[in-house]
């Protein structure tokens, strides 16, 4: 028993060794590992601490914000209203028959353009060249027959100086002559009615302008009572636009009118982008809508070029005034902040200012400064959402920032880097 107890000793001891010798190799690595890497970043840490250090001393000043400038310059300035509307013709006719007939011809096309008095269609004269006739005849008998009476009522005259006659024979014969005279008025009603119903056998266009479709066609026989016609002609030139403003602006427009002024209306389409026509105003409605507080107004327009059609949407712009020289920056200048309305203004060293600014008229990229800015003043136009009161500035990136830095009190000076001007304005 003890020899084995001696023997199982010795080969227990080299395998914990062996153990213990892994265990070591593992943790030599893992530590060489962890200071191989503790010790890089170290040494990057010192160099970064090192640079960071020098980089602080060497530039502590903020990096300068890159904007876009523009200086402040004497312009002018327009103040329009702005209103809805539409196209209105100033005539839209049914173009219809005044008697009665069948259509035996039709002259005019669909869509196409006539002239006032042009024939567009021809009734079945015939009937009305018999009334005519018939007419004629009426007449002529008549006449003969007043004629007539005439003499026989000079004769009695003669006769009741010589006491031949009574008197009431005379009479009687004066009625008579006073009959025919009437019949003959009421036959030449009859032959002018004549020869008008034959006129209006022949169907002309009452306006010029432009045809639609066609009504009726060639056979069909049509009434004066009938609800529909052969054409809608609509008139295109010249044309109208009906539009509202509200009535806070109609004391100023009318003052403009009674001063003999004659006020220019531009009619722009739905998007408010391009232009379709350049007028004036016509009139203005009698009376204010209560429910709205709107009031109708109408501009006349040439419509040569026919840019206007009928119920077409229009954005109607009228001229109310124009300011000449005022002090104007771009509208992208302009902020708006808790304090109110403020303009970043560029230093001499390259610095900006944050100033309050009072602003009038805005017409499109430009806005009229009031007080606040002035002009020959640099103001930021892009980039103000970075800066601060105080704050550095890059101009480099201006495409005139040779002017935009210097002072120029005529405002000669033109950015184009300003944003794109809209041809919409408020007062």
């Amino acid at each position: 028993m003890n020899n084995h107890t001696a023997s199982s000793t010795p080969s227990t001891k080299p395998k914990r060794a062996w153990v213990w010798v892994v265990v070591l190799i593992i943790m030599a690595g893992a530590g060489y590992a962890y200071m191989s890497r503790s010790g890089g970043h170290g040494a990057a840490n010192t160099a970064q601490d090192a640079s960071g250090k020098k980089h602080a001393g060497a530039g502590g000043a903020a990096k300068a914000t890159p904007v876009v400038t523009a200086v402040a310059k004497t312009d002018d300035i327009h103040v329009y209203l702005n209103g809805l509307g539409a196209v209105t013709p100033l005539a839209t006719v049914t173009v219809k028959s005044r008697i009665d007939g069948e259509i035996m011809k039709i002259y005019f096309k669909e869509g196409q353009i006539v002239h006032a008095g042009e024939v567009l269609a021809e009734i079945d004269p015939r009937p009305y060249q018999a009334a005519l006739l018939q007419a004629e005849g009426q007449l002529m008998r008549d006449k003969a027959l007043l004629a007539n009476a005439k003499i026989d009522l000079d004769r009695y005259r003669t006769l009741l100086k010589q006491d031949s006659i009574a008197s009431q024979q005379v009479d009687t014969q004066a009625a008579l002559v006073a009959q025919y005279e009437g019949t003959v008025k009421l036959d030449e009603g009859q032959l002018n009615t004549a020869k008008l119903n034959l006129v209006y056998s022949k169907v002309t266009a009452p306006v010029a302008g432009r045809l639609g479709l066609r009504q009726v066609d060639v056979g069909n026989v049509i009434h004066a009572a009938d609800t529909t016609g052969f054409v809608i002609i609509t008139q295109l030139k010249p044309m109208s636009v009906l539009f509202s403003l509200p009535e806070d602006n109609i004391p100023d427009l009318l003052k403009k009118i009674n001063a003999g002024n004659k006020v220019a209306v531009e009619a722009y389409d739905r998007a408010f982008k391009t232009k379709l026509a350049s007028g004036h105003l016509e009139t203005i409605d009698n009376q204010i809508d209560p429910t709205t507080g709107m009031v109708k107004l109408r501009a006349i327009y040439a419509n040569d070029d026919l840019s206007l059609f009928p119920s077409q949407f229009v954005n109607a712009q009228v001229l109310l005034e124009t300011k000449h020289g005022v002090s104007t920056i771009p509208s992208a200048g302009v902020q708006h902040g808790r304090s109110g309305t403020f303009a970043f203004v560029v230093n001499s060293d390259k610095t900006v200012t944050q100033r309050d600014i009072v602003i009038g008229t805005v017409q499109g990229n430009k806005t009229e400064i009031v007080s606040g800015v002035a002009i020959g003043e640099t103001v930021v136009i892009d980039g103000a959402d970075k800066l601060r009161d105080g704050a550095r500035v890059d101009m480099s990136g201006n495409t005139d920032n040779a002017n935009a830095g210097s002072k120029d009190p005529a405002g000669k000076h033109r950015h184009d880097n300003a944003p794109a001007s809209a041809p919409a304005a408020t007062h």
